[in-house]
């Protein structure tokens, strides 16, 4: 079993960044690939990026490509959404999920394919 706990939310401006960090604990951490989903308020959750457990493997919704940028560190047990030129839309709670796998560089983007979740961390953008 894995924890995961968000942080790096907050209010930005359209145009500006912010960086979501999530640390792990509780288990091996490379043992999981991981994702990062979001839920706005009427809507569904859903998928953001993800990257593998060897963390060579990154994967963005079309909408995130070339603005977020997700990676990892396996020695510190965390993983990083790195959020460019944000969008009013992008408004929405944020989180960190973990996909225990066999698989060395697969990623998943459906969200019951995660085992584990955060609580979720809240960003807003205004315009």
């Amino acid at each position: 079993q894995v924890q995961l706990v968000e942080s790096g939310g907050g209010l930005v401006q359209a145009g500006g960044s912010l960086r979501l960090s999530c640390a792990a604990s509780g288990s091996t951490f490379s043992s999981y690939a991981m994702g990062w989903f979001r839920q706005a308020p009427g809507r569904e959750r859903e998928f953001v990026a993800a990257i593998s457990r060897s963390g060579v493997v990154p994967y963005y919704a079309d909408s995130m490509k070339g603005r977020f940028t997700i990676s990892r560190d396996n020695a510190k047990n965390t993983v990083v959404l790195t959020m460019n030129s944000l969008k009013p839309e992008d408004t929405a709670v944020y989180y960190c999920a973990a996909d225990r796998t066999m698989l060395t560089i697969s990623v998943q983007t459906a969200v019951n394919e995660y085992d584990y979740w955060g609580q979720g961390t809240q960003v807003t953008v205004s315009s």
